[in-house]
């Protein structure tokens, strides 16, 4: 850690894994990045539950669970543990994948990467169009008033995105300082997504 962070970029850098090639290799599964989110936003859970939960035979999410172990994504959970099933949780720190730090000239790590972020990318849109297909059911409008679903475009160098990357971050940081819900709050999912364009001329 490095005296010039600030201290929400501190708290981020303390609770971020950053995820290396064998952390990829590790976490590029579809299956393994559903069952890893289910235990980080629903909480402890046995493979039996997981499978019935995702729609996956019990085998497949016992063996996959055992794999994200191995790699230190997830753990046992002795509290919920009964000696009669295994019960499994999320090792609660949060991930960051920077894929110039990973070497994208082997072929085995470039397909992982490709698999992380198109699963991370079908996810993100999985949870959103679940907010469009259920808003009717918020009792309370509002919810619905006080979220954000926009987009814009801004025309920026490439040290302005990452100035805006990391003031967005430290921004959700200083929200992310509570664990479990008080009274009155919700579940938020926030997604951030500052991409840059490749624009083909039109013809």
């Amino acid at each position: 850690m490095t005296e010039d962070l600030t201290p929400a970029e501190e708290t981020i850098a303390r609770t971020t894994r950053q995820l290396d090639a064998r952390g990829l290799r590790g976490l590029a599964h579809p299956l393994r990045l559903r069952l890893l989110n289910s235990l980080r936003r629903r909480g402890p859970a046995t493979a039996s539950q997981l499978g019935k939960e995702l729609g996956e035979s019990s085998g497949a999410t016992s063996y996959h669970l055992r794999q994200l172990a191995e790699h230190g994504f997830v753990e046992d959970d002795p509290e919920h543990g009964t000696g009669r099933e295994r019960w499994w949780r999320a090792v609660p720190d949060s991930i960051n994948f920077d894929a110039r730090k990973v070497d994208q000239d082997d072929p085995e790590i470039r397909g992982a990467t490709d698999v992380f972020l198109h699963e991370l990318a079908s996810l993100h849109y999985r949870e959103t169009a679940s907010w469009v297909a259920d808003r009717d059911r918020w009792r309370d409008t509002r919810w619905e008033e006080a979220g954000t679903f926009s987009d814009t475009t801004l025309y920026l160098t490439p040290d302005e995105l990452k100035e805006l990357s990391a003031r967005l971050l430290a921004l959700v940081a200083e929200y992310d300082k509570r664990e479990g819900a008080e009274e009155g709050q919700g579940e938020v999912r926030v997604h951030l997504h500052a991409l840059p364009v490749h624009r083909a001329a039109r013809s």
